[in-house]
């Protein structure tokens, strides 16, 4: 009886010890959820709101990935759907990136090494290079020149060891070849801010480059590959890592200001791919775990984070108190900036791999058909697409039957440049002119009277 008691007791504290690893498993598995506010390192003054539409002849009208320093996704501009279809082009592979326009140009770099310099008005190739290069990062223009990102040769193998890269820079009228900046493999969009260019790197480094002659003025080390790009506020850069890390650097000297890191879990802690958002004194960022983080600008304390779906790939756009951001599961988000808080949320319709972008009060996002293909967690089927919905509730206005990876429009004066799969299209307004403009001069008087 005595020998009975002590297996039954024995067995009973191996089931707790067992109930208990399992519980403590089950809660560090369990992505973080925090709750912000609006009382706390939320500059109602770096409020991102869309600036006038630049003059006609205005060089760059649209420079960069997510058009500004602070990559907001949010557009100047004031087009609305429907659309009449100006040219299209075949760039033969696929365009994981969106184009940049500048000099009566559209700059698109092609993922197997094709760069096209298109004339915006007709999709007349200018000029053309074929590195045999992978690309995955859009060009940056300013100072008359070109700046392009490029990684190790095709095929394009992930962790290929050995593999090397640099950063190119073109003449933004002939083509030539200003100078190259080589390291291991790069797939940041670069960020000109001033005179300077900054880029993260596989060898773990960030680098911040002389834009006019491509000398290296400093680099700073990270935990792991930077891939993502790099934004800007204030004098500081904010950049994130494959190791789960985000960085607030000086940009004058690259030092260390603070850094921040994802949720840790039993099985690690997973990558940022998605591109920092800088707003309202605010860092947004999505990280492959599914979970949007916001942290302080100046502090780098976490404000709040939301678990939102499977994985977030995309950078967000944020607009009006709002965060608009996709996951792989299929859903679009509008969140509160302050708090995090739901504002709306809709069926996506497919993977949303890429950030949306913001116009005239209209969330543009695209769909990925095969994105997550071999994914270990749910990945929401659906047909390439780009979609139009309202900011304010999320009904969706406008479809367009193609898109996929890169952010779905980028945008001038006079067009609205979609990209596809493999194919890259301007479109125009079927609104005329005087019409957009009489819509620009009611907002602007709505807005005096506010």
């Amino acid at each position: 009886m005595t020998r009975r008691r002590l297996l039954t007791g024995a067995a009973l504290i191996v089931l707790a010890l067992a109930g208990a690893i399992g519980v403590y498993a089950y809660n560090q598995n369990q992505p973080i959820e925090k709750r912000g506010s609006a009382k706390e390192e939320f500059v109602v003054t770096d409020a991102p709101e869309p600036e006038p539409p630049p003059k006609k002849e205005n060089p760059r009208p649209w420079p960069t990935y997510g058009f500004d320093d602070a990559r907001q996704h949010i557009s100047p501009y004031d087009h609305r759907p429907p659309f009449r279809r100006v040219w299209k082009i075949d760039a033969h592979d696929t365009l994981e990136f969106p184009p940049t326009v500048a000099y009566g140009r559209v700059y698109l770099a092609q993922q197997k090494g094709m760069f096209f310099a298109l004339d915006a008005e007709t999709g007349k190739v200018h000029w053309k290079h074929s590195l045999r290069r992978c690309a995955a990062s859009s060009p940056t223009v300013g100072n008359g020149l070109v700046y392009q990102s490029y990684m190790h040769p095709v095929e394009c193998l992930q962790d290929q060891p050995g593999a090397d890269g640099f950063l190119l820079a073109w003449d933004a009228d002939t083509g030539k070849e200003r100078w190259r900046f080589k390291s291991a493999p790069i797939e940041s969009s670069p960020l000109l801010h001033g005179k300077r260019l900054f880029v993260g790197s596989w060898d773990h480094n960030v680098y911040a480059i002389n834009a006019n002659n491509g000398r290296k003025i400093w680099s700073f080390q990270a935990d792991d590959q930077v891939n993502t790009s790099a934004a800007y506020w204030k004098g500081r850069i904010f950049i994130a890592s494959d190791g789960g890390t985000l960085y607030a650097l000086n940009a004058r000297n690259g030092k260390l200001i603070w850094s921040a890191q994802s949720n840790a879990t039993l099985g690690g802690r997973e990558f940022w791919y998605a591109t920092p958002t800088i707003a309202y004194g605010r860092v947004y960022i999505g990280n492959t775990d599914g979970t949007l983080y916001v942290y302080g600008a100046k502090s780098g304390r976490l404000l709040w984070a939301r678990p939102l779906g499977t994985y977030i790939y995309g950078a967000a756009a944020v607009y009006q108190r709002k965060v608009f951001v996709g996951t792989y599961d299929g859903k679009l988000f509008a969140l509160d900036a302050a708090t995090g808080d739901t504002v709306w949320e809709i069926p996506a319709r497919g993977a949303v791999h890429s950030a949306p972008t913001v116009m005239d009060g209209l969330v543009y996002y695209a769909v990925c058909s095969t994105c997550g293909s071999e994914a270990q967690r749910a990945v929401a089927p659906g047909p390439d697409a780009t979609y139009a919905v309202r900011a304010r509730d999320g009904k969706r206005v406008w479809r367009f039957r193609d898109g996929k990876y890169a952010n779905p429009v980028v945008v001038d004066e006079e067009r609205v440049y979609v990209t596809g799969r493999s194919h890259q299209y301007a479109l125009a307004p079927r609104e005329p002119k005087a019409a957009r403009a009489g819509r620009r001069e009611d907002r602007s008087e709505r807005t005096r009277g506010r």
